[in-house]
């Protein structure tokens, strides 16, 4: 949003910290499950934080996406509205994955479930931002790059939004035992 290709590139090299805390994490879940062969609750936690570890390193590659594409951004000759589509975007999708339920000290049903439900809000707004950028690209061609990118920014975003979504689910399952992966009203 700042225009800061230095900041971008170093959000896009930082990846590998979060490919190798994944990697690290499934092998003390896996020495657990191996070593203590946990049981009911317990082994839901560990099921659970696999399946978020997962969630998590493809949020990093997305974070990488967006890390590269604002560093072209950054070159450009920015837009009156300073990328507004994107200041929005990354706004409901910071909060979703800021959320009590997915911070591990605090995990909750309520706010879960709320997340869970509004990936459906970001969906709406990818397509709304897709839809206005092809009218831009149509309106003057010299726009179709950082439209383009604009809309790789906002589908990872969208992407983001997903995953956040995945481990409130997660979450759900893991305090309460119940899957509603493909239950929740779309």
């Amino acid at each position: 949003m700042e225009g800061d290709s230095s900041l971008g590139e170093a959000v896009a090299l930082d990846d590998h910290q979060v490919n190798n805390m994944e990697i690290a994490i499934d092998e003390d879940a896996l020495k657990i499950l191996a070593t203590r062969a946990p049981a009911a609750g317990d082994l839901r936690v560990i099921v659970a934080i696999i399946k978020t570890i997962t969630d998590l390193e493809r949020i990093g590659d997305e974070g990488e996406k967006i890390g590269y594409i604002a560093s072209r951004l950054a070159t450009m000759e920015r837009p009156a509205d300073k990328y507004r589509e994107i200041s929005i975007s990354g706004g409901w999708c910071r909060r979703w994955c800021t959320t009590r339920s997915t911070r591990s000290r605090a995990w909750t049903w309520s706010p879960a479930l709320r997340v869970a439900r509004q990936d459906r809000v970001g969906r709406r707004e990818y397509e709304a931002i897709q839809r206005q950028s092809i009218t831009f690209m149509m309106e003057d061609p010299r726009t179709i790059r950082r439209a383009l990118d604009v809309m790789w920014v906002v589908r990872a975003l969208e992407r983001i939004g997903d995953h956040a979504k995945n481990i409130c689910e997660y979450v759900i399952y893991m305090v309460h035992g119940k899957d509603i992966r493909h239950n929740l009203a779309r």
